[in-house]
């Protein structure tokens, strides 16, 4: 096998279909820390540990399930409820997987899967 030198993932970059809906969920409501772009901008760059998320508008919005982006966080309970307490709707309760994590689901405005978990 030969070794990679490919040591983590910079960034990750989702198209959507309405910009200021996607800053307004990942900026207020999920809380990161926006560095480039914002509402009406064609693209938003948010701080997400030592990578990025990034967004690009793309008005046309024709695509089909593509995965899911999970996110490491700190409480998984607190963000549910603060999510939650922000009019949105999980697709999830926080639940403990047999697979080591704690963790929920829900989707983006572009219907982007998201997971927020955190280790056990």
């Amino acid at each position: 096998m030969v070794e990679s030198n490919v040591r983590s993932i910079s960034a990750i970059t989702l198209a959507v279909a309405d910009m200021a809906r996607s800053v307004d969920f990942y900026g207020d409501k999920v809380g990161l820390e926006m560095l480039y772009g914002g509402g009406s901008a064609s693209f938003t760059s948010f701080k997400v540990g030592e990578g990025y998320l990034n967004l690009v508008l793309d008005s046309e919005g024709t695509r089909t399930w593509w995965g899911r982006l999970i996110f490491h966080v700190e409480d998984v309970n607190a963000l549910h409820l603060r999510l939650v307490q922000a009019g949105l709707t999980p697709s999830t309760e926080p639940t403990d997987a047999s697979w080591g994590e704690r963790y929920f689901h829900i989707n983006d405005p572009d219907a982007h899967e998201l997971s927020f978990a955190k280790p056990l």
